[in-house]
């Protein structure tokens, strides 16, 4: 089903399926579908900015603590304002794992600049000279007062929830894409990029598909996760409180499917920095830089990897047609994120800033998980980079469930 929705879908995009496990190629002067082109338009940049800003507000989020709990609220706050149907929440119970054994291999420090060559997440190979990813736990370290006064609360095991809600397809109620991103964060910072740039945008795309005038034939998930920065255990929870829950009918006869079946899974995960490679002094650029893109990718070894790239180059292709200012590029090495939990159920793909593997594992985003992970760090910039993404799922996804916007 998966690849004839697919299929159906690229003839309006002008993109053509080569042979069966080739990548999807754009065509030159390929036509917009103007009912696309109405939803891309209803992006902005300024309310984007301003719903990063907003999650700000509750500090870094970091599982376990009230000022999680408080942005869950918030989130599920803003869906239920735009009209999302079915607003509800996952709950389940997270433990923090024993510390690590004597003599265990530890992540890197903040103050390691030296070059480096390795095997990196997802099977990608590193190569850096800037400053290794490692996660600030020093509250003092925050220059910021305000902010803080807001990160000072520690987590404490126990309950976790996360929230989603459903935009309801009209002909295909039973089928559905998942668009995600994860709400927490940590660093004792405003998680600014990690991950407010995806939450923003996932909350952005509820609120255009949920506006009263577009209808889709097939069903939209908007997924905020919990607890990915400990190890992805929200989605570990919903696929495994929801997988086997696809495409039943409940109750029998009524039309509605608590859990529509999974035909794609979209993950975004830090939108904004794509300032390039650290100098030879382990600095990074404070510009945004002209090759900046969209990283598109699928994991190579997973159940699903043929599906997943067609799905990624699909992504490209829309991305060609409808973005304003950055391309996109498709990438093997997904991993450190929630579509992990996805990959072997469903074609499942991420969104970034940088490749995972080589490039952020190699030091091109300093602000990650520190204190510099604020709202002021970044600039308009940085800010269109993670609204591009957005306009290139919202493309993407509007056709694949066969979007119409009434006039």
């Amino acid at each position: 089903m998966y690849r004839s929705i697919r299929s159906h879908r690229l003839s309006t995009l002008g993109v053509v399926l080569m042979i069966v496990g080739q990548p999807l190629q754009g065509q030159q002067g390929a036509s917009l579908d103007d009912d696309v082109q109405a939803l891309v338009s209803r992006l902005d940049l300024e309310r984007y900015k301003s719903t990063i800003e907003s999650l700000g507000e509750f500090g870094d989020r970091r599982q376990g603590t009230q000022r999680n709990r408080g942005a869950v609220d918030w989130i599920e706050a803003q869906l239920r304002s735009y009209g999302c149907s079915d607003v509800e929440r996952i709950t389940y119970e997270y433990v923090t794992p024993p510390p690590r054994q004597a003599g265990a291999a530890s992540r890197p420090t903040d103050d390691a600049i030296e070059p480096f060559k390795g095997s990196g997440p997802g099977g990608s190979m590193v190569f850096g000279r800037g400053r290794r990813p490692s996660v600030n736990r020093d509250l003092m370290a925050q220059p910021d007062e305000g902010i803080r006064a807001l990160n000072v609360e520690e987590p404490q095991d126990g309950e976790r929830q996360e929230v989603y809600c459903t935009k309801i397809g009209s002909s295909r109620p039973d089928e559905m894409y998942i668009v995600s991103g994860h709400m927490d964060g940590h660093g004792v910072n405003q998680a600014t990029n990690d991950d407010g740039s995806g939450t923003a945008l996932v909350i952005e795309l509820a609120r255009i598909f949920n506006a009263p005038d577009v209808r889709t034939e097939r069903s939209i998930r908007f997924v905020l996760w919990n607890n990915e920065e400990t190890g992805h255990q929200g989605a570990a929870s919903y696929v495994e409180q929801r997988a086997a829950l696809q495409g039943i009918e409940s109750p029998p006869g009524s039309g509605r499917y608590p859990e529509p079946r999974w035909l794609g899974m979209v993950q975004h995960d830090m939108m904004l920095f794509d300032h390039g490679a650290p100098s030879p002094g382990g600095r990074v650029s404070r510009d945004q830089r002209r090759e900046a893109d969209v990283n598109v990718e699928f994991q190579a070894n997973a159940t699903k990897a043929d599906e997943a790239m067609d799905l990624a180059f699909f992504f490209k292709a829309a991305n060609e047609v409808y973005a304003t200012d950055y391309p996109a590029s498709v990438g093997p090495h997904m991993t450190n994120t929630d579509s992990n939990d996805f990959m072997d159920h469903v074609p499942s793909i991420s969104l970034r800033e940088s490749e995972r593997g080589a490039e952020i594992g190699g030091g091109w985003d300093p602000h990650g998980h520190t204190p510099s992970d604020v709202f002021t760090t970044y600039t308009d910039d940085d800010f269109r980079l993670g609204l591009n993404a957005a306009q290139t799922t919202l493309a993407a996804i509007a056709q694949l469930v066969e979007v119409e916007v009434s006039r």
